[in-house]
């Protein structure tokens, strides 16, 4: 009687806690984080509409790129305003259904991303080392499978998780200690086993964003060793910076992706409120780089912008 007394099965509301810690300080991270969520909306915006309204950069890579710049408005916007919500107004109530869609939309922003990043990648990759194939290989419709494969495969791998924490009964405690619903935060707060949610979250982040990654490193490894064969230093240089900005952007998106998935579930010394502070910045600051990367790092853009403000 008394386990059933403590469970309930769907709670009405979750408690986002925000950072445990460091209340004293919300409103001071809140500050550098709503700045940095505005030059991201910005950033993303100006970059699609660059690329939409310019018929030069109506190429492959471009398209691309506006892909990318699309989920780095979602991504943020799926978390950030409750965050700032929580930081300035204590607004931390959320509903049961408003948690499950942050969590879906979260992990399939986060997953589409990745397979953007991987078409990106593969996109260099014919590019330098499959030249004369590259216009046959990277079609409009071609673009719009590989799309459309990123998407139905990010709802695959991530849908299930949202549908396991929705089968779990819960305990009396709704307290969420972050300042927004992640998949395995969630799931601590069940009165069941959780192991299958763990286990099927491991599998799914390894077999969709790690085998990603493996890839993308793939990639990498044959263009860098087909630049270093070319004989001319200009083509190295010009093969160099094509892909100057793909790998910063690729950087700043999986390293602290793996930090924050492998410190969840592994990095038991690591302080709670730095975990929770890590996972903010994952969320906003790729979000935020990503169109200064590539309007410094590509010269076509670089030429684009600086004859519209000239």
């Amino acid at each position: 009687m008394l386990h059933v007394s403590a469970t309930i099965r769907h709670p009405s509301t979750f408690i986002l806690m925000g950072i445990p810690g460091m209340e004293d300080y919300y409103h001071w991270i809140a500050i550098p984080l709503c700045l940095m969520y505005i030059i991201a909306l910005i950033g993303n915006i100006g970059v699609l509409l660059l690329i939409i309204t310019v018929s030069s950069l109506h190429e492959p890579m471009y398209i691309f790129l506006s892909m990318l710049s699309v989920t780095d408005l979602i991504l943020p916007s799926s978390a950030l305003p409750k965050t700032l919500g929580i930081f300035w107004f204590n607004s931390k109530s959320i509903s049961f259904q408003g948690c499950l869609a942050q969590v879906f939309f979260i992990h399939f922003i986060h997953c589409f991303e990745s397979a953007i990043l991987l078409a990106m990648a593969y996109d260099r990759h014919v590019a330098i080392c499959d030249p004369l194939r590259y216009a046959m290989k990277f079609t409009n419709n071609i673009i719009r499978k590989l799309a459309l494969l990123g998407l139905v495969r990010s709802f695959c791998a991530v849908a299930p998780l949202a549908l396991l924490l929705h089968r779990l009964p819960y305990c009396q405690n709704t307290e969420v200690p972050h300042t927004y619903c992640e998949h395995m935060g969630i799931a601590r707060l069940a009165c069941a086993d959780v192991t299958v949610n763990s286990i099927f979250g491991l599998t799914s982040a390894i077999s969709s964003m790690g085998l990603d990654a493996v890839f993308v490193i793939a990639s990498y490894v044959l263009i860098l060793r087909t630049v270093l064969k070319m004989n001319s230093l200009q083509a190295r240089q010009k093969a160099f910076s094509t892909c100057t900005s793909h790998i910063c952007v690729i950087i700043l998106f999986y390293v602290p992706a793996f930090f924050s998935f492998f410190a969840h579930r592994f990095g038991k010394n690591i302080p709670r409120n730095v975990h929770i502070f890590v996972a903010n910045i994952y969320i906003i600051l790729p979000s935020m780089l990503n169109p200064v990367i590539y309007c410094v790092s590509t010269k076509k853009i670089r030429q684009i912008v600086h004859r519209l403000f000239h």
